[in-house]
């Protein structure tokens, strides 16, 4: 088909932790739920501006959520994008039979997710799994896209990254960060393709990225780079202790990646499928200085599975009880002045094919 591939063995282990325990995503999210509250009234506003609506050929409005996961937060975005398309209905127009596609990997805790699923709902849902990397459904079928807080996560980790004592970009050399700057170039070309293909000609796609300001190359001094020092410090802990071996710590490194603005303008002007209607700074809500525990619980949801994958799940909960005690003896960590990232919030449209 002349599309790029992906390694989909690697990139199905890129999954939050599921069910509904006290690990879980579904109760460690509210980071991602304040993000998509904050960004309701403008998600609206622009979906009234830019929606080319035609009752007589929109008889099926499909919607598609990139990067669900697990949880009530997938059904928030999708009800508010309904309510706006609904208000874009004239009296007497038909109101369109809503379809939504609910993406993640295919390792994601679906059935959980879909137990979720609000009985008063107004549309039909169906599981889309497979990685957002690629193409998921026929051409031109799509009429709004969703991703929130998701395309920071690659699909691999840059291969041949020789990143020894960290576990992440932040604070690595110049080398290492533009393994990493490359592998997001790739997997944001990817997805941009896909979509490209599957929104009808005028579709709309909403996307909400962490990423920090021009200029700012992620250090170990900001929130984000702390966390992943202070774990990547705590896996070398246990390597000392015997329990790990150092070498696989070595061999660790997180598949994230945070653009900066300009990053992302030229990505998408470079895909040329795509025009910018907007894009803002939310900031980021984890600026409201969150407590250790809670810092730790969010971490866990959203890596846990990852640590598991690599070390076994007998390191995990020893791993975060270290990282919760070295958060308590320095507070400050998190404190807001370490608080660099932003969350971008890009409102595109899809040119005319």
């Amino acid at each position: 088909m002349g599309e790029e591939s992906f390694n989909t063995a690697a990139s199905s282990k890129h999954h939050m932790i599921g069910g509904d325990g006290p690990n879980s995503y579904a109760r460690n999210s509210a980071y991602q739920k304040e993000l998509l509250v904050s960004a309701e009234g403008l998600m609206q506003e622009l979906i009234w501006k830019h929606l080319n609506f035609d009752p007589e050929k929109m008889k099926t409005f499909r919607i598609a959520d990139f990067g669900c996961s697990v949880g009530p937060n997938a059904f928030l975005v999708v009800e508010n994008i309904i309510a706006a398309v609904e208000k874009r209905c004239k009296p007497e127009d038909e109101v369109p039979e809503f379809h939504v596609f609910f993406n993640d990997v295919i390792s994601n805790d679906f059935n959980t997710l879909f137990k979720l699923v609000p009985a008063s709902r107004k549309y039909l849902v169906a599981a889309a799994p497979g990685s957002f990397h690629s193409r998921l459904f026929p051409k031109g079928t799509i009429h709004i896209a969703h991703c929130s807080t998701a395309l920071h996560w690659l699909s691999r980790v840059p291969e041949k990254v020789c990143n020894r004592g960290r576990i992440h970009y932040s604070g690595a050399g110049k080398e290492v960060i533009k393994a990493y700057s490359c592998q997001y170039e790739r997997d944001m070309e990817a997805f941009l393709r896909a979509r490209g293909d599957e929104l009808v000609s005028g579709g709309l796609m909403v996307l909400l990225l962490i990423g920090f300001p021009d200029g700012y190359t992620l250090a170990s001094d900001s929130s984000i780079g702390q966390a992943f020092h202070i774990l990547g410090s705590c896996l070398y802990d246990m390597a000392k202790m015997g329990k790990i071996s150092e070498e696989d710590v070595d061999g660790f490194n997180l598949p994230f990646y945070y653009p900066s603005p300009t990053e992302l303008k030229a990505l998408i002007e470079a895909n040329g499928a795509f025009s910018v209607e907007r894009m803002v700074e939310l900031g980021a809500p984890m600026r409201r200085n969150p407590d250790a525990t809670t810092v730790v619980a969010h971490l866990r949801a959203v890596i846990g599975v990852l640590l598991q994958e690599h070390f076994g799940k007998e390191i995990v909960e020893e791993v975060f009880h270290l990282h919760l005690d070295k958060l308590l003896k320095k507070p400050n960590i998190v404190d807001h002045t370490h608080h660099k990232e932003t969350i971008y919030f890009l409102f595109l449209k899809r040119n005319s094919y």
